[in-house]
């Protein structure tokens, strides 16, 4: 399918996974904001927590704020096998009390006893600062701690992949249920276009009702009632050329009697007799063309009936067509033999009639005077019927083999012969419908001499039809 074409199963999976990947990115944002928030406030309260250890040890003494600070019990409020933590404690004035002298200054406003928390850097390192003010006796003091951000980034990075690697899954599980959901509701309408692509162009029965979506039943309705219209145009159509064809027949018969009466009337005048053998010509390239229109209306795929076919002797019914063409093989005095053995086929007398004077008619036309056409029939040893009409004639190129049952053609390789025989190119193509009818396989075969064997096996007849 060209890229470009517009696809139904691209535009609902477009349509359906593209918005459910940005709400899965959206929801994997939330989810990672609300992970995220608690955690980095549980950071903030113990880093809280130490301010308010830090404030336990300050207390007014005289007119000055006193810090009771062992260096034990800092290197407790220090402790951590990750981060880093620093502090210092300052009065109103600025003035530090105690901590890190280096502890980077703060501006934002602090209240009593509400921890105010910023961003900062100490020591070349990203820090987390929280400010508290507090007021011991009457003299207020703002502590400030801090620590680094390595216990953070590994629960951030921790909640990252965690949540990354849950949405990849959800991410795979969507599509695929997506796609599963697409392709079996697509199924339906895959099963039609099986359906019309098992079909030959001759089955126009009613598509079955296969478990059809309400969507789609009304598309079945309609392709049904369209093979019921072609269905009977197709009969309109057979109907009118059998009903041509054989009411062209006998005013044509007639019309042929009245020529050989003539022609046996007037044979010792020559004008006249001449003008009757080219009368007589045209009446039975007429017949010929009339006879094939019948035949191809029989032949017609769409309208042949198996429960016609019964057992018959193939080689009967060609000994009975072959006496046909005795006066036209005499005509370009050509040598037309045969070879029937008995063979029993299962078959539709009418319709081999067809195929076979069809045949044996198209190898008289285009071999040369003088020529050799031989008619064989013969069974062979896993009950197979095969009839076969060999020619000297210039037989028939390789490449054009494949195309001389298409309807109107003619070989384009040999116009010298072509422009002397009369048809009009359905005789082949009759041919192929018949054998297809009856299930028969044809091939052309180089002859031994030159020219062309054309040949046509027909199935073994089952032993209960027999």
């Amino acid at each position: 399918m060209p890229a470009h074409q517009p696809s139904i199963r691209r535009s609902l999976l477009k349509w359906l996974i593209a918005p459910l990947l940005v709400v899965n990115f959206i929801g994997a944002a939330l989810v990672y904001w609300l992970a995220w928030t608690p955690a980095q406030t549980a950071f903030d309260q113990s880093l809280a927590d130490t301010c308010w250890a830090l404030s336990t040890r300050l207390h007014k003494v005289a007119n000055h704020i006193g810090v009771d600070l062992p260096s034990s019990v800092e290197q407790v409020l220090r402790v951590d096998h990750v981060n880093v933590v620093y502090f210092v404690i300052r009065s109103q004035a600025g003035d530090i009390l105690a901590g890190d002298k280096d502890f980077p200054a703060v501006s934002m406003p602090v209240t009593y006893n509400d921890s105010i928390f910023a961003d900062g850097r100490m020591r070349g390192e990203a820090i987390r600062i929280v400010s508290i003010k507090f007021l011991i006796g009457d003299e207020p003091v703002v502590i400030h701690a801090a620590e680094t951000l390595s216990k953070r980034k590994a629960i951030q990075s921790r909640i990252f992949i965690t949540l990354i690697t849950l949405e990849i899954i959800l991410t795979v599980l969507l599509i695929s249920v997506v796609w599963i959901a697409v392709t079996r509701g697509l199924t339906p309408l895959q099963n039609l276009q099986q359906e019309l692509n098992r079909r030959n162009f001759d089955e126009l029965s009613p598509l079955p009702e296969m478990a059809q979506t309400s969507e789609l039943h009304p598309v079945t309705q309609a392709i049904n009632r369209l093979l019921h219209k072609i269905e009977i145009g197709s009969t309109n159509q057979q109907d009118f050329l059998a009903n041509i064809a054989h009411q062209l027949r006998t005013p044509l018969a007639g019309l042929k009697a009245q020529i050989e009466w003539i022609q046996e009337r007037y044979k010792s005048d020559q004008e006249t007799s001449r003008s009757a053998s080219l009368m007589m010509i045209s009446t039975e390239r007429m017949i010929r063309q009339t006879n094939q229109l019948l035949a191809l209306a029989r032949a017609e795929p769409g309208k042949f009936e198996r429960k016609r076919l019964e057992p018959l002797s193939l080689n009967q019914i060609i000994a009975e067509s072959i006496h046909v063409f005795f006066n036209a093989a005499d005509r370009k005095h050509i040598d037309l033999g045969f070879d029937l053995q008995p063979v029993m086929i299962l078959g539709d007398a009418f319709l081999l009639r067809d195929l076979i004077e069809n045949i044996i008619d198209n190898a008289i036309s285009y071999t040369p005077e003088n020529g050799i056409v031989t008619v064989r029939c013969h069974s062979n040893a896993d009950g197979t019927g095969v009839f076969s009409v060999e020619d000297n004639g210039p037989g028939i190129p390789a490449a054009e083999r494949k195309h001389i049952f298409e309807r109107r053609y003619r070989i384009n390789e040999r116009p010298a012969i072509t422009s002397q025989v009369s048809g009009n190119g359905l005789g082949l193509s009759i041919v192929s419908d018949i054998a297809k009818d009856h299930d028969a396989r044809i091939e052309l075969q180089d002859a031994r001499y030159g020219g062309t064997v054309f040949l046509v096996e027909f199935p073994p007849v089952p032993h209960e039809s027999l």
